[in-house]
């Protein structure tokens, strides 16, 4: 991916690799400063095959203090992790820009594994000032990277499974939504969760005794308000609806049980991994200075981190950093036409971030609330003025990392009736 603001770095060898990765093997090209190909293998995608890339790069000259660049379609994996010891520059091509580059080669569009090995290390040839390579970031960074991420999967994993079961509780059993819908965590709840095993179908929910009820509360871990919420329950479930033949139900309920095993697992996996994010989040040493930024919590933080990274050198500026969560308005120009609009180009998992990030920071802080009003009255649409506050936000959260110093609502908002002013951008 290209980086607008990235700082330019050129290696001092006149030797570059590419990698075609794959499954199961990979393609390597070495090529010199005029385009000549110098060596071409396929090794394995193993601890041999790595060892073997090794050598062929150390037989050109590879060495600790001056590494060979590597130029590959991927930013993760066993492979990349092997390259990328050491001060290894490792660049990460978008898929989609070497297609381009391998047009310059030839109108024919064939295609090949070691052509596009070749073409890979062609791009770091001619335009490796263009690429940024993959950031510096430190072990307890990259931790907080991949469990951010994996706790953001299960979570929308636990929200696909939650969307599966409504979707389904309203083909044949209404009053389980009517019990729970409303309550704060709908279905996801281990109250709802329980009961809804105990009783799948609305025939067993409205043969279910109070004693039943207060028991699968109490499995659940409810442990106040019980007589109450079993009370409530038993209501709900013996009114009447409309219902189908009862084997018909009953195939309903095993469809259900189904669903409410893997939902259990996702819930306890997002739970877990909740856990872990916030212990090494807290040990992370810019952890302060996230929690201290309005509308951050540990859960969030922890995701904005996993994608900006711990690489002071990273972004040269907060430009860099906005363009790159898609807060930052893109222009194209062409004779008298002028577009200024949105990016599409970004990073999801950021920008989904930043989002919840400015909207949480409404009630946080008076002067985010001041500022999305302000572009409100000024004729922007909700997603415009919450992008507009995240890219006021991130330019503010550039400011501190790089001076590190924590969120200070004065400075950040100066004067909260004009937001307009950007004092950290």
């Amino acid at each position: 991916m290209t980086c607008e603001n990235s700082q330019r770095w050129e290696s001092p060898l006149k030797i570059f690799c590419g990698i075609d990765w794959a499954e199961a093997h990979h393609d390597v090209a070495l090529v010199d400063e005029t385009g000549e190909l110098l060596a071409k293998r396929r090794i394995t995608d193993d601890a041999a095959g790595y060892r073997l890339l090794m050598d062929l790069l150390a037989e050109h000259g590879d060495t600790e203090a001056e590494p060979i660049p590597v130029a590959i379609e991927t930013n993760r994996g066993l492979l990349v992790a092997v390259l990328r010891t050491g001060t290894r520059k490792v660049f990460a091509i978008n898929p989609l820009a070497a297609a381009r580059y391998r047009d310059r080669h030839g109108v024919s569009r064939k295609k090949s594994d070691p052509g596009d090995a070749l073409v890979l290390a062609n791009i770091l040839r001619t335009d490796l000032p263009m690429h940024r390579p993959l950031p510096a970031d430190s072990d307890q960074g990259r931790t907080v990277t991949v469990l951010a991420r994996a706790q953001q999967d299960a979570v929308w994993n636990r929200q696909m499974l939650g969307n599966q079961i409504r979707s389904l509780l309203r083909e044949y059993y209404p009053a389980a939504l009517e019990a729970f819908q409303t309550k704060a965590g709908g279905l996801a709840r281990p109250d709802a969760r329980a009961v809804l095993t105990a009783a799948p179908t609305p025939g067993r929910a409205a043969k279910l005794t109070l004693a039943q009820l207060r028991a699968a509360l109490k499995r659940a871990g409810r442990q106040r308000g019980i007589d109450a919420e079993a009370e409530r329950l038993r209501d709900i479930f013996r009114v009447e609806h409309a219902r189908h033949p009862d084997r018909v139900e009953d195939a309903f309920g095993h469809q259900l049980l189904a669903l409410l095993k893997q939902f259990d697992a996702a819930c306890q996996a997002g739970d877990d991994l909740a856990e872990a994010v916030e212990a090494a989040f807290r040990e992370h040493p810019d952890a302060a200075i996230y929690l201290s930024f309005p509308g951050l919590g540990v859960q969030l933080a922890a995701r904005v981190l996993a994608e900006i990274g711990d690489d002071p050198a990273r972004f040269a500026d907060a430009r860099g950093l906005k363009a790159y969560a898609g807060s930052a308005p893109i222009t194209r120009a062409s004779g008298k036409k002028s577009y200024v609009g949105r990016r599409m180009v970004k990073n999801n998992r950021l920008h989904h971030a930043g989002f919840l990030w400015a909207f949480s920071s409404l009630q946080a802080s008076p002067g985010a609330d001041a500022h999305y009003r302000h572009r409100r009255g000024h004729g922007d649409w909700h997603a415009g003025a919450q992008r507009n506050l995240l890219n006021r936000l991130l330019g503010q959260l550039h400011h501190c990392l790089r001076h590190r110093v924590l969120f200070d609502e004065g400075q950040a908002f100066a004067v909260a009736d004009t937001p307009r002013v950007e004092v950290a951008a």
